[in-house]
């Protein structure tokens, strides 16, 4: 078979019952997500699918490298910030193998399109990694019309060129994305690798009808004061109407049938979010903060179109998977963490057993994921719980299965010991507080 196109498509802080796939309710203009419904109607869903890390930039050193990011210094930032602007340590090392420098390799053609959040240039940035091309924001977070981060700098790049465009940041994503595309099909000889980063629906809260909005929140794009769930779902419909813009465009290019689609969040959700039935969001490790959407559509490649597998996987997997099928393989000085998940695609039933590990200097959070059953620290506290019977993480059963607390712990700390360290100096940047809403 003729190697596929491959689009890696991240939403940022999509809550896992988001998407009417998953569960998630109408909103009142009709359906949240048509688009990526039908994607998954047509193609391989994933039901314990996870993020590599409940916060932003962690989990995108994850995916960039196909490996566990705490091997790397600008991980352990929770998330990067943008007073970050002119670190030379807190970026992902220039000189480490990646997703697209390895496709790369082997003749893809590779553009970024939309938020990197893994450092700035000169010492960082995508074209620096792998990337032949680049449109979008360096930042965590921008305002969807003024392009701006939470330190007022502009923040909206073409390659290294900071250049300025009119236009809502959804549609400029989706757009330039259609653009990639038709440009891609003028010569099929080589095949693409397209990331499609979206902002949306992360904060500030503005559709696309909410230009004026942007000067009143200039100074902080936070956005506490403001939101609800009407925009919330108008935020992340916009972001599958560009989906759907891309999906018509490989049609009439006719690249559709050959194009690997995949669709993530970066992590689990917000405050406006829905994770049901899980519990947490966005900086927690319980199954809300980490548990997110995976979706695979290739009409070429996938043999069960409809299925949904219960394989457990996280960001990395994801990562190894796309070089695998695009007939790479990981350096040999930086072997990867990731597990290709491509058996999956001809057989969704085949799963096989995956231990999934995490930690987080935020509250000293750990877990670890195996089999039907889930380790968690928090504050101090140790957790066992069956996640398939109790996707809540409510029924604590760390006094009834004494023994098998104590080996997944054990175990947990042996992963641990693997990993560098937290450094002393790595940060915390949380929005915001229970002085500004009530704990969830």
């Amino acid at each position: 078979m003729k190697r596929p196109n491959i689009i890696f498509i991240v939403a940022d802080d999509l809550g896992f019952a988001d998407l009417g796939c998953y569960g998630g309710r109408d909103a009142d203009f009709g359906k949240v997500s048509p688009v990526l419904d039908q994607l998954a109607a047509n193609g391989l869903k994933f039901s314990d699918g996870y993020a590599n890390s409940p916060v932003c930039s962690p989990t995108r050193f994850g995916l960039m490298t196909a490996r566990y990011q705490y091997r790397l210094r600008g991980a352990a930032e929770e998330p990067i910030n943008s007073k970050a602007r002119t670190s030379t340590t807190l970026g992902l090392p220039t000189t480490h193998p990646t997703l697209p420098s390895l496709l790369k390799e082997q003749g893809y053609r590779t553009a970024l399109i939309g938020k990197w959040h893994l450092g700035y240039p000169p010492a960082f940035g995508p074209l620096r990694s792998g990337y032949d091309e680049f449109f979008g924001p360096m930042a965590g977070g921008v305002d969807y019309f003024t392009h701006c981060a939470s330190t007022g700098a502009h923040d909206l790049w073409v390659g290294e060129e900071e250049q300025p465009h009119e236009g809502y940041l959804t549609d400029l994503i989706s757009n330039k994305s259609v653009d990639f595309v038709k440009r891609m099909a003028q010569d099929t000889s080589q095949p693409f690798f397209l990331s499609m980063h979206y902002t949306a629906p992360h904060w500030p809260w503005e559709t696309r009808e909410d230009h004026e909005l942007a000067q009143t929140i200039k100074d902080n794009i936070f956005h506490l004061q403001g939101g609800n769930i009407q925009t919330y779902h108008r935020m992340i419909h916009h972001m599958d109407e560009g989906i759907g813009w891309v999906v018509n465009a490989l049609r009439e290019t006719g690249q559709f049938d050959n194009t690997l689609i995949v669709f993530t969040s970066d992590n689990g959700g917000e405050r406006f979010s829905d994770n049901w039935p899980l519990v947490g969001g966005k900086m927690d490790l319980t199954e809300g903060g980490i548990r997110v959407p995976w979706i695979a559509h290739w009409p070429a490649g996938i043999a069960k179109p409809g299925s949904t597998t219960a394989q457990h996987c996280m960001t990395m997997d994801w990562s190894a998977t796309l070089v695998d099928i695009g007939g790479g393989k990981a350096h040999p000085d930086y072997p990867f963490d990731g597990v290709s998940l491509k058996p999956l695609l001809s057989n969704p039933d085949a799963t096989f057993a995956r231990p999934l590990f995490w930690r987080m200097n935020h509250r000293g959070q750990r877990a670890l994921r195996l089999g039907d059953w889930k380790y968690l620290r928090v504050d101090g506290n140790d957790y066992l719980f069956n996640v398939v019977a109790d996707a809540r993480e409510r029924a604590n059963l760390a006094k009834q299965e004494p023994g098998r607390l104590e080996s997944m712990r054990s175990e947990w700390e042996r992963w641990h010991n693997t990993m560098p360290p937290i450094p002393e100096d790595a940060t915390i940047s949380l929005g915001f507080s229970v002085k500004d809403m009530p704990q969830r």
